[in-house]
């Protein structure tokens, strides 16, 4: 994949939907930057989590933007490295909390 192209137009398509729906698009940039407002975490830790969640959500144009921004941002590939482990950690373990739900769905189902 050409993650730099990829980057590009998932800009350009959101900029086309601003043109449509503007406040849904102004509505998510005002959610994006407000954690930013606090402080509490620098612009490097902020972009890590981002790459971790997009790869949990399966976000090849979060993936695509929030790389570069993590390069801007002054991050490692370690630093990636650690943060994406942290991702398939929470991944799994999404999984297997969520397999304990679904056994209790199927003993309700069950009667059990």
């Amino acid at each position: 994949m050409d993650w730099n192209k990829n980057r590009t137009d998932a800009l350009s398509k959101v900029s086309e939907l601003a043109k449509l729906t503007p406040d849904t698009v102004k509505g998510y940039m005002t959610a994006s930057g407000a954690g930013s407002k606090t402080g509490q975490l620098d612009e490097k830790t902020r972009q890590l989590i981002s790459l971790a969640v997009a790869v949990t959500t399966r976000c090849d144009g979060c993936i695509s933007i929030h790389s570069n921004e993590a390069v801007k941002a002054g991050a490692t590939r370690g630093e990636l490295a650690e943060a994406l482990g942290v991702a398939v950690a929470m991944n799994a373990g999404a999984a297997l909390v969520y397999s304990s739900r679904a056994l209790d769905a199927f003993d309700a189902s069950t009667g059990a």
